[in-house]
């Protein structure tokens, strides 16, 4: 297959790859690490969006296939977190695909407050970019012209010509773990109803997943039921948690039936298929389809595979880390893992793949649950923090539109009224002062004092100063405290809290030493021990190589860049 028409796609030029190719250059480097091992023909990256770190612990009992599979023969690293604040999806994937925190990186969060524009963005927005829909139409733009680093897998791609495929059912997991280019990199449309791509990765639909998708309909799932695939005794809790959030046409029991709201497939059905076992289903044999049909881990050197399964995410902010759902939702993933590795086994071969499993972030208990055990917890209203601002201003300098939005824990102000609070200080210090007696806030940082604060000893400063960018992240940011949140249903995450920041990290197969590590690492160590497996360096990371995981390199220091404190 030649390189200019991967997956029979005319989409590549010599041209681009070599603008690409110097346009990366500063941050890619392509010689041998030391003591190198023999490259795997594949690496996949795996990342289970909202996977908590308890989660092994807790429902490892249930798994018979995938996930036993990779913890039980890989390597564990049970003492990994998140050292930054926005503990969400873009920044998590831009993270462990490029080695880098948001502060680095560039992906503060999924969305952020465009003050050029004076309008709310997301991630992947791309002016520079159109959607190409496989059997939809999309008015979307999207790409990664917002990240500000290579990933991995721009890494070997331009160096060693890897191919890459990047799949999920959202956007900024699938850009994320590609990055600046892909052969095949797809993702749900906002309606849940197609699959998209960007014209960043292709200029026609790729034959390989046209085939793919016309042959497997999403609405060939209408009518099924997700029931509980365990006995009854094997799930923890009750079956109907309090302040549980499902979608329209279900109810907070067990089972729930794929009908949407009508008698044919809707919206509300496309809803209800996201956050069911169904999907994440779909999208392994995607991925099978696609190693098949484009031959990865079949080329001169190591291609690159990245899925990322979003629902559990779906379900996670639906029905909570506590609920059945939750529990059911992973005894499926870890079916539908280990079709793909049996897969992988096939195509590629048992020894010569090396999979690194994580996730983005955590998620935090339901807070009407946290409340019932007797924690402080609860939701905090964006209007409630912008009318807290506003009516201070008001009293200090009368009638005006101070706050442009609030975002996250982002605050942003009008053009030109931080400006004048710097120069005021009493009264940037009464602002600041009545956000942090908002019942939930924890500390208020200052746009300047998260300029330099990436190695503080504070550990909430340091975390929000890891997630600032400047220009991108709010004038004004808040910690919230453990328990609280800004939805107003179900529950979610992007905190500096345990709940948000714990999560796994596995390493399996070639070159892979088995056992159960409890060093202190960061998902941002993914991807340097992917391009150190390969025998390549990656001078940009802030994470290192976990080369005690590595056979053979155990002993060997890691040369990176210095490390925030606390890891």
């Amino acid at each position: 297959m030649s390189k200019t028409h991967r997956c029979c796609s005319p989409w590549r030029s010599a041209s681009a790859a070599l603008a690409l190719a110097a346009a990366l250059s500063p941050w890619v480097a392509s010689q041998q690490a030391p003591a190198s091992v023999t490259p795997p023909k594949l690496a996949v990256i795996l990342v289970v969006d909202q996977m908590r770190a308890d989660y092994i612990d807790r429902f490892q009992r249930d798994w018979t296939s995938g996930l036993k599979r990779l913890v039980t023969d890989g390597a564990w690293f049970q003492n990994a977190a998140y050292p930054y604040q926005t503990t969400v999806t873009c920044a998590g994937h831009a993270t462990v695909a490029t080695g880098t925190f948001p502060h680095t990186h560039g992906l503060v969060a999924n969305g952020w407050w465009d003050r050029e524009a004076q309008k709310q963005m997301t991630c992947t927005e791309d002016p520079t970019a159109t959607d190409i829909g496989y059997g939809v139409s999309t008015k979307a733009t999207d790409g990664p012209v917002r990240l500000l680093v290579p990933t991995f897998a721009d890494l070997i791609r331009t160096s060693r010509g890897a191919h890459v495929v990047s799949l999920s059912l959202k956007p900024d997991a699938a850009i994320m773990l590609a990055g600046h280019g892909g052969d095949v990199v797809s993702w749900l449309s906002d309606a849940s109803d197609g699959w998209l791509t960007s014209s960043t990765y292709t200029t026609a639909r790729v034959p390989a997943v046209q085939a793919f998708v016309q042959a497997n309909p999403i609405t060939a799932d209408f009518g099924k039921t997700w029931d509980r695939l365990l006995a009854e005794s094997r799930y923890e809790g009750v079956d109907e948690g309090i302040a549980e959030a499902p979608p329209a046409g279900w109810t907070r029991t067990f089972p729930h039936v794929l009908r949407g709201t009508s008698d044919k497939p809707d919206a509300n059905f496309f809803a209800q298929w996201e956050r069911s076992p169904f999907a994440d289903a779909y999208l392994g044999r995607f991925a099978g389809a696609m190693i098949e049909l484009t031959k990865l881990g079949q080329h001169e050197g190591t291609d690159v595979l990245a899925i990322s399964f979003s629902t559990p995410d779906y379900v996670g902010h639906a029905f909570g880390p506590r609920s059945r759902e939750v529990q059911d939702v992973y005894a499926h993933l870890d079916r539908t893992i280990g079709a793909l590795l049996d897969r992988l086994d096939m195509l590629v071969g048992r020894d010569r793949y090396v999979v690194a499993l994580t996730a983005d972030h955590g998620v935090t208990p339901i807070p009407e649950q946290l409340i019932v055990d007797g924690q402080d917890a609860g939701r905090l209203n964006v209007e409630v923090i912008k009318d807290a601002v506003e009516r201070r201003l008001y009293a200090a300098w009368g009638a005006g539109k101070f706050v442009s939005a609030v975002s996250g824990a982002n605050i942003y102000f009008a053009p030109g009224v931080y400006e004048r609070l710097q120069g005021a200080p009493a009264t940037l210090l009464n602002v600041t002062a009545r956000l942090a007696a908002l019942p939930g806030v924890q500390q208020v940082f200052r746009s300047e004092q998260l300029r330099n604060s990436a190695n503080s000893s504070n550990r909430l400063l340091r975390a929000a100063a890891l997630s600032y960018v400047p220009g991108r992240s709010g004038d004004l940011v808040l910690a919230l405290k453990p328990g609280w949140m800004l939805v107003a249903t179900g529950t979610t995450h992007g905190s500096a809290n345990p709940d948000d920041q714990r999560v796994p990290i596995v390493f399996y197969g070639r070159n892979i030493r088995p056992g159960k590590y409890g060093d202190a690492v960061t998902p941002a160590d993914v991807a340097p021990t992917l391009a150190d497996l390969c025998g390549m360096t990656f001078p940009q990371a802030e994470g290192r190589a976990l080369r005690q995981a590595i056979n053979g390199m155990e002993g060997r220091v890691t040369a990176s860049r210095p490390q925030p404190p606390g890891r």
